[in-house]
């Protein structure tokens, strides 16, 4: 056991135990559980969007990724970063006129029909436990490495802790773990950027020029094809993460933080910004592993390449930064499946439960109740899936997230906002589409069967090539929706609330 890793550890989950306790004392209604009250500022709301988004895919996965596969895993930082231009152009501020504490709030703002709920909180619930499999994951990994108890034992223990986040600190607990853990994390990989580039003198020529032999794939290291051999994969992943964000959910509720659409919108260019920033930084994480701590060294401490970042913390500052950046990527871990699980919760309470079963007549506090129940039994499904994907590289996880993300709530989202025809079949037929698609050609993807025993979950021939769905499953998202709409006999079902939705979603309120 790394005895500095285990005390700084104990040092992260003590904090955060504090500020679930100061804000269980503020958390005491429905709107203080979703959304904090609406009382973050843009800043804060914005440190706490890039904690949220700053996950274990983007600090291990990513790095990871550069490292083992080269160029081929920077795709990731480009997409992630791009991504933020759709939420900040298209979707931020009518989001936050519309809704109430969910994304199903924004569309049922124009379509008041329970089955549109019922599917947006299951696409909700469905995206948010992919991405949440991935921290876990990436925790086990983590945790297992430093303190030397078994994978099983690892999750168990975030598992746990983010549970108690949610269900006493609601959102309150949640953003400042957020705001604090993007404080930690962006000041541990500029450090270790700063300390990688200067050891090449602050030339990106002559890094560039180290990485043609440092590692097996010698010169083919900074060229494409590495990972994605079929240029059909490369475009499907990017898809994927270009418009995955948009349709988010645990980045979504978000904007309902805040107290109005200008304060949203401000908090995405602080978030835009800082989440720049540390993907750039994901080169040198990456570059650097792969030059200091080596192909197979990065292989043999975990197989999908997540601990390429701690490894490479010790390479160059010994075991105290080893044990600080180990540290950092526990809170990063803890803050995001913390906000998971948060999203998840709201949409069983507030769409499935409040609006579906109780038809709208629960009370604060059988509202409340629920949504803690919803927390524990999301966190329990997470843990149990988590388990079986433990060889996983975490930054493949999120991007199929992103893939149903964007196959299943983006057409929607968009065409409430902007098609005036748009139905509630539409709606229906566009995120079960989406969703389902997806879903099937992930369970049907390389990354689930392979006839190598021990590179998938299961040994099999794949019946599907690609590793990410998204360039089939986010068109026929769409194509679902169009068809829906212009099949339904119901032609103008909807029609006649869209004036007030346009004027409602540009409000600069």
């Amino acid at each position: 056991m790394h005895q500095t890793a285990f005390w700084l550890f104990l040092a992260i989950v003590a904090v955060t135990l504090v500020i679930t306790y100061i804000a269980s004392k503020r958390t005491k209604s429905t709107n203080e559980f979703y959304t904090a009250g609406g009382g973050l500022t843009g800043w804060q709301n914005g440190l706490a969007i890039a904690g949220d988004y700053m996950s274990a895919a983007s600090f291990l996965g990513i790095a990871g990724s550069i490292a083992l596969a080269g160029f081929d895993g920077f795709f990731y930082s480009i997409g992630f970063l791009v991504a933020y231009l759709v939420v900040l152009y298209l979707v931020a501020e009518p989001l936050r006129n519309l809704g109430k504490y969910t994304m199903a709030d924004m569309i049922a703002a124009r379509f008041n029909a329970k089955k549109i709920r019922g599917v947006a909180a299951l696409n909700t619930i469905t995206i948010s436990t992919f991405y949440m499999i991935a921290q876990l994951v990436g925790a086990g990994a983590l945790i297992k490495l430093l303190l030397g108890i078994s994978y099983t034992e690892s999750v168990l223990i975030v598992g746990s802790l983010m549970t108690i986040y949610v269900v006493f600190g609601g959102m309150h607990a949640t953003s400042w773990v957020q705001i604090i853990k993007a404080v930690l994390l962006m000041g541990g990989t500029l450090l270790l950027s700063i300390i990688v580039f200067a050891k090449y003198n602050f030339n990106v020529f002559d890094m560039f020029q180290e990485m043609k032999t440092a590692t097996p794939l010698q010169e083919s290291f900074l060229n494409p094809g590495n990972k994605y051999k079929i240029p059909l994969d490369t475009l499907s992943l990017n898809l994927a993460l270009v418009l995955g964000t948009a349709g988010l959910p645990h980045i979504l509720i978000r904007f309902f933080t805040v107290r109005d659409a200008a304060t949203a919108r401000s908090s995405v260019v602080y978030a835009t910004w800082i989440i720049g920033i540390f993907y750039v930084m994901t080169v040198f994480l990456g570059f650097g592993a792969a030059g200091f701590v080596g192909y197979d060294a990065i292989v043999a401490a975990d197989k999908g390449g997540n601990m390429a970042a701690p490894l490479l913390a010790r390479e160059l500052g010994g075991e105290f930064f080893f044990a600080f950046i180990s540290a950092v990527a526990f809170a990063t871990i803890l803050a995001v499946v913390a906000g998971l699980v948060l999203s998840a919760a709201s949409a069983f309470a507030h769409d499935f439960y409040s609006h579906i079963v109780r038809k709208g007549q629960a009370s604060e506090k059988e509202q409340m109740k629920v949504a803690r129940w919803a927390a524990v039994g999301v966190a329990v499904v997470s843990i149990l899936l988590s388990l079986l994907a433990s060889k996983l590289n975490v930054a493949f996880l999120v991007s199929v997230a992103f893939a149903i993300a964007a196959s299943a709530n983006l057409p929607v989202i968009l065409f409430t906002i902007f098609w005036r025809r748009f139905n509630t079949t539409g709606a229906i037929a566009g995120m079960l589409t989406g969703l389902i698609s997806a879903v099937v050609l992930v369970a049907m993807s390389p990354s689930v069967w392979s006839p190598v025993e021990g590179k998938a979950i299961f040994v099999g021939d794949p019946w599907f090539t690609l590793t990410n769905p998204g360039i089939i499953s986010i068109p026929l998202g769409f194509i679902a929706a169009i068809a829906g709409t212009l099949l339904s006999r119901k032609k103008t079902e909807d029609a006649a609330s869209f004036e007030e939705i346009q004027v409602r979603s540009n409000m600069m309120v």
